[in-house]
């Protein structure tokens, strides 16, 4: 073998033994192989990682409190922040520009409004779950937040370990709410289970399932008010149903829809 073809042969497997030696936990016994596996692990980790990333679009209206819930929401390794707005009105094309998940929103301590924006989330913007941090008003708000289309509610003091878990837990799909309006819940399904809607109702007269569930209300004399409360709606809600019934059963005020009821031979 020529001397300067030993030479370049001696020279790489020297280098080779360098290289394999250097990349060692103790500075030898590695081969290159062996860390190239390693880093493709490490990077594969870390795109796993990075995948399972919760995207939260924070919706604030005060900058101090959206600030704070931003910072602590970036401390965690498994949420991204894509976005923050403390605009009015809030415009949900936003959440799909951004990819977002999971909108945190604050009540902007208008029912109509809150209601308004949930609602135009929720059909621009389905697959968004909704977290609301608001000031706990009647029970009737809550309910109306829930029909709307809210995941999760928490009130504005909430610490931030419930916050954190909220947000990781409509992300999966579950509901949150405090236990005191988790039980708010049950009763007022508890109260939708108790009046059925009548299929004989519904083909003679045309009512809804609802608007049959007002009727033994109406007739106890029971005010649009009361009639609200106990369905946990707007008292506008009612009136509205109330002018629909009219409507359908041709009656010119709250009696005559009762008495069209009952001559229909409907248990009241």
């Amino acid at each position: 073998m020529a001397t300067g073809a030993r030479q370049a042969m001696h020279t790489g497997i020297a280098n080779g033994r360098g290289r394999s030696g250097a990349n060692g936990p103790n500075g030898e016994g590695r081969s290159g192989l062996d860390v190239a596996v390693e880093e493709a692990g490490r990077r594969v980790a870390l795109a796993e990682v990075t995948q399972r990333r919760t995207r939260v679009f924070v919706a604030v209206e005060n900058r101090l409190l959206q600030d704070a819930l931003s910072r602590m929401l970036a401390k965690r390794s498994d949420i991204e922040v894509v976005g923050m707005t403390s605009g009015v009105p809030f415009e949900a094309e936003t959440l799909l520009a951004e990819a977002a998940e999971v909108l945190l929103m604050t009540s902007r301590g208008n029912l109509s409004e809150d209601v308004a924006t949930i609602r135009k989330v929720r059909v621009r913007a389905p697959e968004v779950q909704i977290l609301l941090l608001g000031v706990m008003g009647g029970e009737a708000e809550f309910l109306q937040y829930v029909r709307a289309g809210i995941k999760g509610y928490l009130q504005r003091e909430a610490s931030a370990e419930d916050v954190l878990g909220a947000v990781k837990a409509v992300h999966s799909g579950h509901a949150v709410c405090p236990g005191t309006l988790c039980a708010l819940l049950f009763r007022y399904f508890e109260r939708e289970a108790t009046a059925f809607p009548s299929a004989a109702v519904h083909q003679r007269l045309g009512l809804t399932r609802r608007e049959q569930q007002l009727i033994p209300l109406i007739a106890q004399g029971l005010t649009n008010k009361e009639i609200a409360n106990h369905f946990c709606l707007s008292e506008q809600t009612v009136k509205n149903h109330l002018y629909r019934m009219k409507q359908k059963v041709g009656a010119d005020d709250r009696l005559g829809i009762v008495q069209v009821c009952q001559t229909q031979g409907f248990l009241l």
